[in-house]
């Protein structure tokens, strides 16, 4: 069967489901409003799915072995298809939200089968290549989303950003059932069901979850709801990682992760995705609630460096098959790294070119570090063990990303609070400066129709003060974006321990790299 084909048929579900996932959140304000519901309620229509995908994907080479990949693909396009209907014709925000969770358990399996199929189907000089079609996919469903799911809502209705899947997903379960063909590992086969590992998998990641999505609104661990979640998902993990080690038939075979190369890899992911992800989503805030720009221009940001990335990946795709991958994953990172470095230098009078240099800049790191990471980190991987390494590879991206977003929104607090803290102390009626700006402020503003000193004064205080935060805010950003730098930074010495890859590697013994 022609690669291509094959590659068509894999990536058109998995880049729907990627869609999904992001369309939700421009259309939140539409459903609270179907709904009556609050803010706080209706994000369990983003939560729930994430915690379900989250739950699936480790999961997906061991399901693949249970029901047999091909047959386990298709399920899980059906039960996708199946429950986006539902979504869309749910009646209340509680049938909604698990319908989403169904939607979740559907979608979770088709990034990781994808990837598994995509490696199987190329020959392994052009793992590179393979990567870089998937990389697409995943990277330009998150462009697309927001700005598809806007158009709907609002020349629409909200229940069609469901609906669009489902002839989508017909069709590609019709593409799948004619195109994908099990190789004989991967076959269905007789299996002990670990029920105590699999148990102890949806506890310890739906857990983790939770206190991903919902620590920022809850305080963190000043909440009881937020602590006791944590400490059941670190309970839960530890003794998940123990129970699996001694498990003759895993639901996770963790002892892949004694290739040091996949562990380095999956270590380089983690961070890597970190970074990015939380430099993704501070750019955006920055140009909306600092700098006035409007959803539109702030997307258009976003979406022109996703484009570069999505432009960029073909061609490391072609460059890994030529060169040690390594050399392009060195420069990815410190693209990355340099991107996130100028967003430490951004400032309220930075211009719209700034910005979107700052953006593009991200968006070739991006594209030079995924593909180079993948193909590594897998090619040394045995086939039959493929399906579970993709499971493990991107659950680790997916998690890496909600811990960097985390992260940002909460150091972004904390920070600007400590920053005004410092801020504010130059505000001294006895500091000369201060009097002299108080006293010009007031006269302006006077000039402009105030009548009285008071007035005049107190609304030249209330101006300062108000810059005050836009400065301690912006600060805050310029600090965050600093730690994330040097977080990119300590992620190169990771590289040293990576195998080569790519063309002719030899798969027996790990290469330095010179």
């Amino acid at each position: 069967m022609n690669k291509w084909l094959i590659a068509f048929s894999v990536i058109l579900p998995t880049f729907i489901e990627i869609v999904d996932t992001t369309i939700v959140m421009v259309s939140l304000d539409h459903i609270r409003g179907t709904f009556s519901a609050g803010v706080d309620e209706v994000t369990w229509i983003l939560t729930s799915y994430l915690v379900s995908n989250a739950i699936v994907i480790p999961m997906t080479g061991w399901l693949s072995r249970l029901l047999g990949r091909k047959n386990y693909l298709m399920l899980s396009i059906a039960v996708f298809t199946a429950s986006s209907f539902l979504c869309g014709i749910a009646w209340s925000l509680e049938s909604l939200i698990f319908f989403r969770i169904l939607q979740g358990v559907g979608g979770g399996g088709l990034q990781p089968l994808s990837q598994a199929i995509l490696l199987e189907s190329f020959p392994k000089k052009q793992h590179g290549m393979a990567m870089a079609v998937f990389g697409i996919g995943i990277l330009f469903g998150p462009i697309i989303g927001p700005l598809l799911g806007g158009w709907i809502s609002d020349n629409w209705s909200w229940q069609w950003i469901f609906f669009i899947n489902i002839p989508i997903g017909i069709f590609s379960i019709f593409m799948n059932m004619i195109v994908i063909k099990d190789p004989p590992y991967v076959q269905k086969t007789k299996m002990r069901i670990d029920y105590v590992g699999l148990a102890l998998l949806i506890v310890g990641l739906g857990s983790l979850q939770l206190v991903i999505e919902k620590g920022q609104r809850e305080d963190w661990f000043s909440s009881y709801f937020i602590l006791s979640f944590f400490v059941v998902a670190v309970v839960s993990l530890v003794l998940f990682v123990i129970v699996e080690f001694f498990s003759e038939q895993p639901v996770v075979n963790l002892r892949i992760f004694k290739d040091p190369s996949f562990s380095a890899g999956t270590v380089v992911m983690f961070f890597s995705f970190f970074n990015l992800m939380s430099s993704i989503v501070m750019l955006p805030l920055y140009l909306q609630t600092l700098m006035g720009y409007t959803a539109t221009l702030a997307g258009m940001v976003i979406g022109l460096g996703g484009i570069v990335t999505v432009l960029v990946m073909p061609v490391t795709g072609v460059l890994i098959q030529k060169t040690d991958p390594r050399y392009p994953l060195t420069f990815g990172i410190l693209m990355g790294a340099l991107a996130i470095y100028t967003i430490s230098k951004l400032n309220l009078y930075s211009d719209f070119q700034s910005v979107l240099i700052t953006r593009m800049l991200l968006g070739v790191g991006m594209g030079f570090l995924m593909i180079p990471l993948m193909t590594i980190s897998m090619s040394h991987i045995k086939k039959e063990e493929i399906g579970n390494a993709a499971g493990i590879n991107n659950l680790v991206r997916n998690v890496g990303g909600s811990m960097g977003i985390a992260f940002a929104t909460t150091m972004l607090v904390s920070r600007a609070q400590v920053r005004q803290v410092q801020l504010v102390e130059h505000l001294n009626p006895f500091d000369l400066n201060y009097q002299i700006a108080s006293q010009k402020l007031s006269q302006a503003i006077v000039s402009k129709g105030y009548i009285g000193d008071y007035l005049s004064t107190r609304a030249a205080e209330g101006l300062m003060y108000a810059q005050l935060l836009k400065q301690s805010a912006m600060l805050s950003f310029n600090d965050v974006a600093f730690v994330s730098f040097i977080i990119m930074l300590c992620i190169l010495p990771l590289v040293l321990i990576l195998r080569k890859g790519g063309r002719g590697a030899d798969s027996s013994k790990a290469q330095p790299l010179h």
